[in-house]
């Protein structure tokens, strides 16, 4: 793990950027990367990466990641000075309570704020006993205001303004471990662009093109504008995807850490094209790339996107395991993140028109 890798890796997980207010993970991947690509975005705040080498007569590959991570909207302003807000994304409700917030004010700036836990001492029995899952309508973040004329006058938070954890990227060295919010998909936009910035003086028997697609929290919004920009012949798309390790029946553990990128067969928004699938399985094995292969009951990503549009490229996904996705805090592997670029780079030299087309 290089110095510089690290952190961009830091840059893109502490960029504030839920759905619909992707700009801080735009801009960091538009400064990492400018020098060796040609950078363009559209209103949607999708970014698009073009290798320099390409010679637009060959077959194009699609790298994708999306940008925006899960996080809420500033709905209204109750009158004690708390927050109502709206979900980004489907959040884990029950790890909400307590967590420590950032809420963006009419100044831009970003304000410190707790997602409120009404203390045990003032709970009856019976609300002790109903502790569970809370609706996010009922959740209420807390600025510090004390009325909701201070939270606009004086802190000046207004409707339609993005929240988001404030969990502070850290890396264990010895452990090889990240620690923080948004891996998801964060630790994927890393990957994509350490791929773009390892391949961008090869000759290569494709052309390549980079795509932070926008909003796919809240229905891969994003890669529906981006997938008919590109136009590709065939995608790979890098994600952040929820490890499974830590819960469950061990013979069914299809995500675990450190044991490399998971490569799905299907969700509950795509089947991955099966012979894509099994050429980079295959191609992983070849090379000793440590990969697992995974069934998941639940989930979707921009693959389902990129199959069913256009002429129907067929995609995979690379995803880096993380513990506790969806959650104000994260846990991944510099590993698996490392084993994902590997195996991207093994797919993209070995990708030409004739094996494209066998798919």
């Amino acid at each position: 793990m290089t110095e510089r890798e690290l952190h961009l890796i830091e840059n893109l997980c502490e960029a504030n950027a839920p759905s619909g207010f992707e700009d801080e993970t735009a801009n960091a991947a538009r400064a990492a990367m400018e020098d060796i690509c040609d950078v363009e975005e559209d209103s949607l705040r999708n970014l698009y990466l073009i290798r320099r080498k390409n010679t637009g007569d060959k077959p194009v590959l699609m790298l994708d990641a999306h940008s925006d991570e899960v996080g809420f909207m500033v709905h209204s302003i109750r009158p004690t000075g708390t927050l109502r807000v709206v979900a980004l994304g489907g959040w884990n409700r029950a790890t909400l309570p307590g967590a420590a917030v950032w809420v963006r004010n009419r100044e831009g700036k970003w304000l410190p704020g707790v997602i409120a836990a009404k203390p045990p001492h003032f709970m009856s029995a019976a609300e002790k006993e109903r502790q569970g899952t809370p609706e996010i309508r009922d959740l209420a973040v807390d600025v510090g205001a004390r009325s909701a004329e201070e939270a606009e006058t004086v802190f000046g938070v207004r409707m339609g303004e993005p929240v988001v954890p404030n969990a502070p990227f850290r890396y264990d060295e010895a452990n090889g471990l990240f620690f923080g919010k948004a891996f998801d998909c964060r630790i994927g936009c890393a990957a994509l662009l350490e791929v773009m910035r390892r391949i961008a003086d090869e000759d290569l028997q494709i052309d390549v093109v980079g795509a932070l697609s926008a909003q796919e929290e809240v229905g891969e919004r994003g890669c529906k504008v981006s997938v008919n920009r590109i136009r590709p012949d065939a995608a790979l798309v890098f994600e952040g995807c929820p490890a499974d390790d830590t819960f469950g029946e061990p013979y069914a553990m299809q995500t675990k850490l450190k044991y490399g990128p998971m490569i799905r067969f299907m969700d509950n928004s795509v089947i991955s094209n099966p012979r894509f699938v099994r050429f980079a399985l295959d191609l992983a094995e070849k090379k000793g790339i440590p990969a697992q292969a995974a069934v998941r009951e639940g989930g979707g990503n921009d693959a389902a996107v990129i199959q069913s549009q256009l002429n129907g490229a067929p995609a995979i996904v690379l995803g880096v395991p993380v513990r506790y996705i969806h959650t104000p805090a994260c846990i991944a592997a510099a590993a698996d993140y490392e084993a994902t670029v590997e195996l991207a780079l093994a797919l993209i030299r070995a990708l030409n028109e004739s094996v494209i087309k066998a798919f």
